[in-house]
């Protein structure tokens, strides 16, 4: 399966319409919020530490991520939710011009564990699996997309990520 998804012509038009379709989900979600022009995630962040997620003993199941968002996200509010709606733009571009899909995949995929983690489910599950084959692809997931272009040309001009060079300082 893996070597399917990062080698075959086929999985690349797949793994395209995968990649598209993850893009305009993400590009919608950061363009509604940008152009709403008041979005703040105050009320789900005091939502997400009010009722936290909770195990079968009915205990917190992710208290370290309560006390992430009291003590580092509620004081940053204003930081984090540009972060959020221009990440999310940003992201749906790249997955959506296949350029840095990788990268772009990696960052979603944050975004999504975050979410469930706040206890949001959304479609926050279905982004997650989607993902994980367009990150599993690696590089395939690009190729028809700027990709192509932008990633060969990264590595001739980045020494680090010269492919088969090694290099030993």
């Amino acid at each position: 399966m893996v070597n399917w998804l990062r080698n075959s012509k086929s999985s690349m038009v797949v793994l395209t319409l995968i990649r598209l379709y993850v893009g305009y989900v993400w590009l919608t979600s950061g363009w509604s919020k940008i152009s709403s022009g008041n979005f703040t995630s105050e009320a789900m962040v005091q939502q997400a530490i009010k009722t936290p997620v909770t195990g079968a003993t009915g205990a917190p199941a992710y208290d370290w991520y309560t006390k992430f968002l009291e003590n580092i996200v509620q004081p940053n509010l204003g930081i984090f939710d540009f972060m959020v709606q221009y990440g999310e733009l940003l992201i749906g571009l790249g997955l959506i011009f296949g350029t840095l899909t990788t990268l772009a995949t990696f960052f979603g995929l944050g975004l999504n564990f975050n979410y469930l983690l706040a206890g949001m489910i959304s479609t926050n599950p279905i982004l997650i699996i989607l993902g994980t084959l367009l990150l599993v692809a690696g590089l395939n997931a690009g190729k028809i997309g700027g990709d192509r272009w932008v990633i060969p040309f990264i590595r001739e001009k980045v020494p680090f990520m010269a492919k088969n060079k090694r290099n030993i300082a």
